[in-house]
């Protein structure tokens, strides 16, 4: 079971290393604040994981991959949409920190997971290895790649003016709903 969770641990944190969610949980750190976010990478990486474990390619065989990035990539580019259309009077820089912006970030953050590169190879370690192991390492590795984009965009955008970071939420926001828009028209 260490040797799964130590192999997939390994590959997920590569994986995840400039990948949409990293990108998106920093775009999140504008928004929300670390402790809720840090909770919700966690939760967001322990639940598509653990789908990536159980259901494997369930899903993908009645949905293909390709209608789920497409999908997931719209939802990204609505985000853009309202986070620009946002009132100056909600740019504290913390808007929805409690249960609410808990549940928006695990949401955006499993949607952002799904036919991604993590949930494929985490599916192809546990079809060869300890499932639990592979839950393990996988929930830490995603958790630990996009966990340290909170903590580097936390601490970036406590500096900028509240509308600017808005702007540059909308922009990242942007940026991986059209990635995700691109796979899933492309077949990538």
């Amino acid at each position: 079971m260490l040797q799964a969770a130590a192999l997939t641990f390994a590959t997920v944190f590569v994986a995840e290393l400039g990948d949409k969610s990293q990108l998106l949980a920093l775009s999140l750190s504008a928004r929300y604040r670390r402790p809720v976010l840090l909770a919700a990478v966690l939760t967001a990486s322990a639940l598509t994981i653990g789908a990536a474990v159980l259901a494997g390619g369930l899903v993908g065989e009645f949905l293909p991959t390709r209608v789920l990035r497409i999908g997931a990539g719209a939802l990204f580019l609505l985000f853009a949409f309202l986070t620009i259309r946002r009132e100056d009077a909600e740019d504290d820089g913390h808007a929805d920190s409690g249960r609410a912006g808990f549940a928006t970030a695990v949401l955006a953050l499993c949607a952002a997971e799904f036919g991604d590169k993590t949930m494929v190879a985490t599916f192809a370690l546990a079809a060869a290895n300890h499932a639990l192991g592979v839950w393990v390492g996988g929930t830490l590795g995603m958790a630990l790649g996009s966990g340290l984009a909170v903590l580097v965009g936390a601490s970036l955008f406590q500096r900028l003016e509240p509308k600017t970071v808005r702007y540059v939420s909308a922009a990242l926001f942007l940026v991986v709903g059209v990635l995700l828009v691109l796979e899933g028209l492309l077949g990538e």
